[in-house]
């Protein structure tokens, strides 16, 4: 149906309580050339005094900006069910429209009435084919057709696509139009709630429709679409208007006749004069929201609730309790422990069950030279690469015991947080390095209690291709339900801790447990502040 109007849509107000979320974008060469949302800007001002980091607390939210736009970002809700496997999947929203119609400025205008974190555009344009070098030649001298189906991948945009709805980190080539050549570094993109897709070819293949949940052409005149093609390929590609008029009228609008006009009868909704009409950008951003709502989950309320019967798992290592070990736990569990002795003895301790965590890594027989010139036969790592990440915050003061054992050892972060309103974790921010997808991977974190946010970050982990068999979740305290549920969603990561606790309060606190870790490790009251994970006493559990 078409939707006109010369009404606008009122602005619609943002939420201030929210941490940083991701919205990543692939820039559009067949729309109109606006800026993309792929910019993490920090709050301006002097930086803030430090504050305590417990999860259910407000928020100094970072901005990303568009245009005149600012818009605070959230984090992205769980996508897996109590089981740990995905059980929704991203929404993805289809713009296909002529060259210049303003589907970017479209996605855009969606994308700021949407207020839903973690949302990527998609440009088609990323997929244009490698050119041969007669291809080269004909495109310099305005001569290829990038207007037909053909001068598209569909199979490397068609898994993509299909890998981005299902939740995985994807890798997207980066085309560069000056030079008609993909660029060397793809760009990476990972944890969409709704893609949006936008492309002059969006339509124009079967199974690329099968993933689109929701089509909208972009209905935009012909004059127009001329107009800001000439603007857009003179002032952003260096391309004359001579060469630019031949290429429209000899491929463009050709093009457009014959393969993209026709598909307007695919579409669900015609939205005509693009980013100008707010009607029809409202009605579509009503209807995302009602499907987003249809697929919310509740996950940490079923592993509140799970009743946990069975004996402890086989892929559980508790560190030996040794006089040492008890000693270190009767100090660091100790409310009268002043923070210099809980920073001393903590880290103590965290030495102890990294070193433990480091006898599961895989080994190799190997045999070396001393000194006196004799054979000794000895262990060597048989693995490619060992990465540490860290659930912040307070996973982080375990890094410095993981870099100590473990020279060169690479490290990423993952920012979880606890929802106000739902009490579910959120996915927030994540650095992970490039190739982690062969490494062993030792996931720290300080304590945790139902397991909901640890399942969120081996579910992160996943996504990036890592073998599950090849994360190891290190912990100094874990509650029984919160061992229980990392192991029967995921069964083969291996949990190593230094003690288990029977039971959870009626607030999800681990007990007897050990305080707030981050509140007491970092010297914050606990009171009007930011957070990252399950620290303790208001935990992402």
């Amino acid at each position: 149906m078409a939707l006109t109007s010369r009404c606008r849509l009122r602005g619609r107000r943002i939420p201030m309580e929210t941490e940083c979320g991701k919205i990543m974008s692939s820039r559009s060469d067949s729309g109109s050339g606006e800026d993309s949302l792929d910019r993490l800007l920090p709050p301006s001002g002097p930086p803030p005094r430090r504050k305590s980091a417990t999860s259910l607390s407000k928020t100094e939210p970072p901005l990303l900006r568009t245009g005149t736009r600012t818009i605070y970002t959230a984090g992205r809700p769980p996508w897996y069910d109590e089981h740990g496997a995905q059980s929704k999947e991203a929404f993805v929203i289809g713009l296909c429209g002529g060259s210049a119609s303003g589907k970017t400025t479209v996605a855009n205008k969606i994308i700021e009435a949407l207020d839903v974190p973690w949302v990527v555009l998609l440009s088609m344009d990323s997929f244009y084919k490698v050119l041969s070098p007669e291809e080269q030649a004909l495109a310099a001298s305005n001569d290829y057709n990038f207007d037909h189906p053909g001068a598209f991948d569909f199979e490397l945009l068609v898994a993509t696509l299909r890998k981005l709805k299902q939740g995985k980190s994807v890798k997207i080539p980066v085309y560069d139009f000056t030079t008609h050549r993909r660029q060397k570094d793809w760009k990476n993109v990972y944890g969409a709630s709704v893609i949006i897709f936008e492309g002059i070819m969006s339509f124009a293949d079967k199974e690329l429709l099968q993933l689109l949940d929701m089509k909208i052409f972009v209905d935009t005149d012909s004059d127009i679409r001329l107009v800001r093609r000439l603007r857009r390929d003179i002032t952003e590609r260096g391309r004359d208007i001579e060469g630019v008029i031949k290429q429209y009228n000899k491929f463009v609008k050709p093009a457009f006749e014959q393969y993209i006009e026709p598909t307007m009868r695919l579409a669900d909704i015609v939205v005509p004069r693009g980013g100008g009409n707010m009607v029809a950008i409202d009605l579509i951003v009503q209807h995302v929201h009602s499907q987003l709502e249809e697929r919310e989950l509740s996950v940490r309320a079923l592993l509140a609730s799970a009743q946990q019967t069975q004996p402890l798992p086989q892929t559980l290592s508790v560190l030996e309790s040794t006089p040492q070990v008890r000693g270190l736990h009767t100090i660091i569990r100790n409310k009268e422990t002043s923070r210099d002795e809980f920073i001393f003895y903590s880290k103590r301790l965290m030495r102890l069950l990294i070193e433990h965590a480091l006898t599961f890594l895989p080994s190799q027989s190997c045999v070396v030279q001393t000194p006196q010139g004799h054979e000794y036969e000895g262990r060597s790592y048989n693995g490619r690469g060992i990465t540490g990440v860290s659930i912040l915050r307070a996973g982080e003061t375990m890094e410095p015991a993981l870099r100590a054992v473990c020279k060169d050892v690479r490290i990423g972060k993952i920012l979880i947080q606890t929802n106000l309103d739902s009490g579910e974790p959120e996915l927030h921010y994540l650095r992970l390095p490039k190739d982690i997808s062969e490494d062993h991977v030792i996931l720290m974190d300080s304590t945790v209690s139902t397991g909901a946010a640890a399942m969120m970050a081996v579910r992160v982990l996943l996504d990036h291709e890592v073998q599950e068999d090849k994360i190891m979740l290190v912990s100094l305290l874990m509650a029984e339900l919160g061992v229980h549920s990392v192991a029967y969603a995921f069964p083969k990561v291996k949990i190593i801790t230094t003690a288990v606790d029977k039971s959870l309060d009626d607030n999800l606190h681990v007990i007897p447990g050990i305080g707030d870790f981050g509140d007491r490790y970092f010297g914050t009251d606990g009171s009007d502040s930011w957070s990252d994970e399950e620290d303790q006493e208001q935990p992402s559990y």
